[in-house]
């Protein structure tokens, strides 16, 4: 019986230990189970370059929100690899070195269906939360609608002391059906319900493509918190062969001339 049950554990273990939500700064959701992040440390704020109005935007909403005051629900969208989840995490870092009373919680977007329990856990805490969901997108629109009660017009919807920062390459989260409105009834009708999700957000913060000053900003920035040699030329050629340029390509050019220069970052 005894090496029945130690199988059966094996097979199914038990849930993992949830962690005191005030302890840490950053926390993961899973298995219904706030988890202690095992390493946040996200990059210094004034080191995401060409995005000070979003920057202002999202740091005053999440002060805001440590303080106890009225703050929105975030939506965070543009091209890929421009900074979006960089400047959450950053955003999160700053507010906490400032107030202290901030925590992040990442919820996987597959998740959102245990969001109510979510709720659950951390209503009653004196504490705000940002619960961030990243890269969330949705290929119809009925699988949007019970984020968008969750966010308002549910009857129990997310707690006072918790908001939703989400990032999304996709301005609405739905893809836009243009054949649909063309074959219904009343095509208003159509675009509004897969406009309504992101009609949810009270901040949505637009991200766009990056030109090659910009991205050789950003490689510069990241250069001189590092100590390490700035080489225009360099940089451009390591971008053209990504075929892009973002603050993601960016990083990882200066990740590649860290290695280069015998350097860990």
């Amino acid at each position: 019986m005894i090496r029945i049950a130690a199988a059966l554990e094996r097979l199914s273990p038990p849930p993992p230990a949830a962690a005191d939500p005030l302890a840490h700064p950053a926390y993961v959701w899973r298995e219904d189970a706030l988890i202690a992040a095992r390493d946040f440390s996200p990059l210094p704020l004034d080191l995401l370059r060409g995005v000070d109005a979003q920057k202002a935007a999202l740091v005053a909403n999440l002060e805001r929100l440590a303080a106890g005051y009225a703050a929105q629900d975030v939506l965070l969208w543009g091209a890929r690899g421009t900074g979006k989840s960089a400047l959450v995490k950053a955003s999160v870092a700053a507010v906490q070195a400032a107030y202290g009373a901030l925590a992040l919680v990442e919820v996987s977007a597959d998740r959102l269906d245990t969001l109510p329990r979510l709720f659950d856990a951390i209503a009653a805490v004196r504490r705000a939360f940002v619960l961030f969901i990243d890269d969330l997108g949705f290929d119809a629109v009925g699988d949007a609608r019970a984020l968008r009660s969750l966010l308002e017009g549910g009857a129990e919807a997310r707690p006072a002391n918790a908001r939703l920062v989400v990032t999304s390459n996709q301005r609405h989260l739905v893809p836009r059906d243009m054949g649909a409105q063309e074959r219904a009834v009343n095509a208003r009708d159509v675009a509004d319900d897969q406009l309504a999700l992101a009609d949810r957000f009270g901040m949505s913060l637009g991200f766009h493509v990056v030109d090659q000053d910009h991205y050789l900003d950003i490689v510069r920035g990241y250069s001189a918190a590092h100590a390490l040699p700035f080489d225009a030329a360099d940089a451009v050629q390591w971008a053209t062969r990504r075929g892009s340029r973002s603050g993601r390509v960016a990083w990882q050019y200066v990740v590649d001339l860290a290695g280069r220069e015998g350097r860990a970052l």
